[in-house]
């Protein structure tokens, strides 16, 4: 057999493994927003990262997308999401007593309509980054709750919660749907999962972190490996060489 084709298969069957590992994670709900540091794949799960070259997806990974299943938090939040945020941007105008978390939302939503995309962009980030950071088990109960804005609005929430209410926010402000992604992912640095909003502006995606108010390219952060991303309609799986482990050739 030619030598060209015994690397491409060996390439193949890397991304097959590591795509089984991120599946597994997935169904067990692992990839959430964490304070404890992630566990590291076994021995029986590790493939040499030289073979696994930078990709063109997010964070220079490989993108595998499928449809959207095994993802009980994130189909909760799209099943009713938008009706509270038809309820909270109607408030008012309809005679109805506006809420706090109502309120919010339409200061924002006034205030960012009127500028440009990147400055929308800069102006979704910063707002609610002003929300405090509160573990899911402190606030709804359990280790790993994705919160709808309303709730995160009245009660903030994790990583994934600033995600989610930044997420439709630029959704209400005209961004397409498909340009816009929760991204699940590991912070090498620290060494704890955590999730980030990516969105495509041009040529260029750009990443709203609850960790900063800046707003830079994807391609910034060395230190962020993702390990899943979802919109309304499909779900990625992602592949970086820094995901996974040497392991034995």
């Amino acid at each position: 057999m030619h030598y060209g084709n015994v690397k491409g298969n060996i390439r193949m069957l890397g991304f097959r493994m590591a795509a089984v590992v991120i599946s597994v994670g997935l169904i067990a709900g692992l990839c959430g927003c964490s304070s404890k540091a992630s566990a590291k794949p076994t021995d029986a799960t590790s493939v040499r990262v030289s073979l696994i070259k930078p990709g063109k997806g997010l964070f220079r990974s490989h993108e595998f997308r499928s449809s959207l299943r095994a993802l009980p938090g994130w189909s909760r939040v799209m099943a009713s999401a938008e009706a509270q945020i038809t309820e909270m941007s109607g408030c008012g105008d309809s005679g109805a007593a506006c809420s706090s978390a109502a309120q919010s939302w339409q200061q924002i939503i006034n205030q960012t309509r009127p500028l440009g995309a990147f400055s929308q962009l800069q102006k979704v980030n910063a707002y609610f980054n002003r929300w405090p950071y509160r573990l899911d088990i402190d606030v709804y109960g359990a280790s790993d709750y994705w919160a709808t804005p309303r709730e995160f609005l009245q009660l903030s929430g994790d990583c994934e919660d600033y995600s989610i209410t930044k997420y439709y926010a630029l959704r209400t402000l005209g961004f397409d749907v498909k340009n816009l992604r929760i991204v699940l992912l590991k912070d090498t640095i620290r060494n704890i999962s955590h999730a980030v909003l990516a969105t495509k502006l041009g040529e260029e995606t750009y990443i709203l972190d609850n960790l900063s108010d800046l707003v830079l390219p994807h391609g910034k952060y060395e230190h962020y490996v993702p390990q899943f991303s979802v919109n309304e309609f499909y779900r990625w799986a992602h592949i970086s060489p820094g995901s996974i482990q040497s392991g034995s050739p």
